[in-house]
């Protein structure tokens, strides 16, 4: 069984990869990379799949609507990082990429999404995995269909977020599909939803009998999560939570790795929902939450909080 960080838009790009993996994750998905930017060449887009040695294994995720161009990005993320697998999106819910039909907008059209699956299994020798939603929305949960389509094509595993596209992040995910959907596939299974604490991990493991976790949110400022879960579900111990200087000094370090990937401003800038997630439930850390918001410097980041501690 293995403990993975989920991709998230925003979130998993490389210095929070590296910090994952030193904290235990099994493996790291990048955030979603457009397969039609990457046919375009777009040099940011580009950028977006460096990988370093220190995370691997890593899996790219791609998205996109279009078998032939999956396909065909597919191609250039092997070629240019060779990663250890490529993960197809098929779950984000955001309006700007659902509009496109890309993303959950896909699983309204399961035969669509099973050609590109297929197409992208056929045009790299790595495996191939996909992340989904259990449905568009309450009325049409087809993840069940979905799923047996991804395994008919030769996706390797399938990683299921247990919310409809409708529900985004709110409300409770819905584990009970996840098992529903292990039951029915030969396929390696994938939980993933609300998974907040190494307990919680363990007692979707349970209720599931999926093969893996992957942590998206709970992992948000807290890449402490990934040692924790390991540590219960290997050895039954309980690791306690990180101390405030610890957390400190882990914001820190990320947004110096950050500055040396980004450059500063754009790391300062980008580094502001990651600086709130590591302070969250610290006392009196209101004040500065705010203050980091207009921060412009990495000077002024340290000096905020080292204030705070």
């Amino acid at each position: 069984m293995g403990v993975f960080l989920a991709p998230m838009a925003g979130v998993t790009d490389l210095p929070f990869r590296i910090l994952a993996s030193e904290f235990g994750a099994d493996l790291v998905v990048s955030e979603m990379v457009s397969a039609q930017a990457l046919v375009y060449q777009n040099q940011r887009t580009l950028r977006m799949l460096a990988i370093d040695e220190g995370e691997r294994p890593c899996a790219i995720q791609i998205f996109g609507h279009d078998p032939q161009v999956m396909a065909e990005a597919a191609k250039i993320v092997y070629e240019t990082v060779q990663p250890e697998m490529i993960d197809l999106n098929f779950g984000c819910p955001t309006p700007k990429v659902v509009k496109n039909g890309d993303g959950a907008a896909l699983l309204k059209d399961p035969p669509l999404l099973s050609r590109i699956a297929s197409a992208v299994v056929q045009a790299v020798p790595i495996p191939v995995t996909a992340k989904i939603r259990l449905g568009w929305d309450q009325d049409s949960i087809n993840c069940l269909e979905v799923a047996q389509r991804l395994e008919e094509v030769g996706v390797h595993w399938i990683t299921v977020h247990a919310r409809t596209r409708e529900q985004f992040y709110s409300g409770q995910a819905k584990w009970e599909w996840i098992g529903r959907i292990k039951a029915r596939c030969s396929i390696p299974i994938v939980g993933n939803g609300d998974i907040f604490s190494a307990v919680l991990a363990k007692e979707m493991m349970e209720q599931t009998g999926c093969d893996h976790v992957a942590i998206g949110r709970g992992a948000q400022g807290n890449p402490w999560i990934f040692r924790q879960i390991k540590a219960y579900l290997y050895e039954g111990i309980l690791l306690p939570e990180p101390t405030v200087e610890e957390k400190v000094s882990l914001a820190l370090r990320h947004l110096g790795m950050k500055v040396e990937y980004d450059g500063e401003a754009r790391a300062v800038r980008e580094m502001r929902p990651h600086m709130a997630w590591y302070l969250k439930g610290i006392p009196y850390s209101a004040e500065t939450r705010k203050a980091l918001n207009t921060a412009a410097t990495s000077a002024e980041v340290e000096a905020l909080l080292k204030e705070l501690l």
